[in-house]
């Protein structure tokens, strides 16, 4: 019997991603995809154009969004979320505040890395640009495309190295009480994104891990792009042993030349079926 094989963390263009929700649902299916989750930046406008190109292609679609979270001194904690109801009018208000700081956030950025362009006596970008080259909500990678663009940068790592990193204003963040709670409210599940990001320490992910569950946890990404296989079967036992669901999902933005893949990782990543089968039993149970 074929094994089917999914990838539940994608971005498109709504957040930082390069490529609109269809196209990444056509990607996913010429890579042989059986199910995804498209998981913006706090953003969930994509969903309805993601579920649609799925039908189209024998794609499942599944709801997400990758929710920006801190806890006490843990800065940018990623929460996906998965399986909500989309439309839900407060998980709406919630990101649209979001998204509006976002374009401001993204051309106070802008304007800072042009006031260090004309101190190099280079010409500015434009952001009217950036929103182009976006099609959608601006991110970051937008931003690099444009240096990139008018020769400001060799690469995406070089633009970042160069200008977005020291020129970069601070996101806001869900504290992830708040976070988890408006998953669930949505219907839906809550899941801790790429742990190996968080801490690569063993001890400290175990006591966060420990931490979050009584405020309503529900998962941890174990397969993700961060890990080695032996890590990944360590995730799995630590979630396992607190009754959590496993989850997976490659992080894939489709930043040219980029090493992550979708549905592939950084080369080996598999993520099973069973991953879905695991949201939508708990989903199921939540509803029942």
């Amino acid at each position: 019997m074929t094994r089917k094989y999914i990838d539940l963390h994608l971005h498109s263009t709504c957040s930082d991603g390069v490529h609109p929700p269809e196209e990444v649902v056509r990607m996913a299916a010429q890579a042989g995809l059986s199910a995804i989750a498209l998981a913006d930046h706090d953003n969930i406008d994509g969903i309805d154009a993601a579920l649609a190109a799925g039908r189209e292609l024998g794609v499942e679609v599944i709801s997400g969004v990758e929710l920006s979270v801190v806890w006490e001194s843990f800065k940018d904690i990623h929460l996906l979320g998965y399986g909500f109801d989309h439309h839900h009018p407060q998980l709406w208000e919630s990101l649209r505040e979001f998204r509006e700081f976002r374009e401001k956030r993204n051309e106070l950025i802008v304007g800072r890395i042009n006031e260090k362009l004309q101190g190099e006596g280079r010409e500015p970008i434009s952001f009217e640009r950036v929103m182009a080259l976006a099609g959608g909500t601006v991110g970051r990678p937008h931003i690099a495309r444009a240096l990139i663009e008018q020769g400001h940068a060799e690469d995406v790592e070089a633009a970042f190295q160069r200008y977005l990193i020291c020129c970069n204003v601070e996101k806001r963040f869900f504290p992830i009480d708040d976070a988890i709670s408006l998953v669930h409210q949505a219907g839906g599940v809550a899941v801790l994104a790429h742990p190996p990001f968080i801490t690569p320490d063993r001890k400290v992910f175990t006591d966060l891990l420990d931490a979050f569950i009584p405020l309503g946890l529900d998962g941890v990404e174990a397969y993700n792009s961060g890990s080695t296989n032996a890590d990944i079967d360590w995730y799995i036992t630590q979630a396992r042993r607190r009754g959590l669901i496993v989850t997976g999902g490659s992080d894939f933005h489709g930043i040219e030349g980029g090493e992550i893949v979708i549905g592939g990782g950084r080369g080996n990543l598999k993520i099973p079926y069973a991953c879905l089968e695991d949201v939508r039993r708990l989903l199921a149970k939540r509803a029942g």
